[in-house]
C-alpha cells in the first residue's frame, strides 16, 4: 500500500487534466491517469504513475481504472472527474443521441465513479472528489446547450452526494472554470472578463489540489466558480 496520497485523474492527457496531474505529482501524490487519446499513458511515465487509455463514458474503463489503482496503491484519497466537451448545436435541432452522449460524458461519469470509489473511501476513513464543470452552470449560454444542461444536473447531484457521505468524511465539490488558456483565446470573450485575461491551467490545477487537500476539509457540496469575475452570480 502506498504511504502517499493517491489520486485518480480522468481526461489527464492534456490541458487542465494534465496540469492537475502535474500539480498533484509535484505535491507528493501517487497518480492513476486515464484519457481516450493515450496521452495519459505518456504523462504517467513522466510522473511515475499509472496511465491507461479509456473513456469515462465506458463503465468497464472506469472499473479497470479503479481496480488497477487499488492493485498498485491500495487506496484512493482523491478523484478528479474531468472530461471533454459534449456535442453542441441549435437547441431544438440537437438529436436525442447527442443529449444521451452528454449525459454519459459529464453526469453519469461522476455517478459511476462515485459508486466505485465511495466504498473504498468509507473503509479507509475519507476522501475527496472534485468534478471539473463549467462557469455556465448557473448562467446558461446557448453556445453550450448540452454541457450546461447536464452540468446543472451535476450541480444538484454534488449536493445530494455530499450530504449523504459527509459523515463518512467524504467530500465532493464541483469546480466551475471560466475561459482557460487550454483553448484558443477569442477577443470577444476576453473582453467580457473583468480580469481582462483568460485563466491558466495552472490556476485550475492549484485550486483543484486545494479542494482535494485537508486545507479544504470543511468545504463540501459546493459549486466553486473560477472565472476571473466573468459570471454575475
Amino acid at each position: 500500500m502506498s504511504t502517499n496520497k493517491v489520486a485518480i485523474v480522468t481526461a489527464a492527457g492534456r490541458g487542465m487534466g494534465a496540469a492537475i496531474a502535474k500539480e498533484l505529482a509535484g505535491h507528493g501524490y501517487d497518480l492513476a491517469l486515464m484519457s481516450p487519446s493515450g496521452k495519459s499513458e505518456e504523462l504517467a511515465v513522466t510522473l511515475g504513475g499509472i496511465g491507461l487509455t479509456g473513456s469515462v463514458t465506458e463503465p468497464a474503463d472506469l472499473e479497470n481504472l479503479v481496480e488497477q489503482t487499488m492493485a498498485r496503491y491500495g487506496r484512493i484519497d482523491g478523484v478528479v472527474n474531468h472530461t471533454g466537451h459534449p456535442p453542441k448545436g441549435s437547441l431544438l435541432e440537437i438529436p436525442d443521441e447527442d443529449w444521451h452522449a452528454g449525459l454519459d460524458l459529464v453526469m453519469l461519469n461522476v455517478v459511476r465513479m462515485a459508486r466505485l470509489v465511495t466504498p473504498i473511501m468509507q473503509k479507509q476513513g475519507g476522501g475527496a472528489i472534485v468534478n471539473i464543470s463549467t462557469f455556465a452552470v448557473f448562467e446558461p449560454d446557448p453556445a453550450f446547450p448540452v454541457s450546461v444542461a447536464m452540468r446543472a444536473a451535476l450541480a444538484s447531484y454534488v449536493k445530494l452526494y455530499s450530504d449523504e457521505y459527509a459523515a463518512d468524511n467524504i467530500r465532493m465539490n464541483n469546480l466551475l472554470p471560466g475561459f482557460i488558456n487550454s483553448l484558443p483565446e477569442k477577443e470577444e470573450w476576453r473582453a467580457r472578463i473583468p480580469m481582462e485575461r483568460y485563466g491558466t491551467v495552472e490556476e485550475i490545477a492549484t485550486t483543484t489540489r486545494f479542494l482535494l487537500s485537508s486545507d479544504s476539509g470543511y468545504i463540501t457540496g459546493q459549486n466553486i466558480t473560477i472565472d476571473g469575475g466573468f459570471t454575475l452570480v
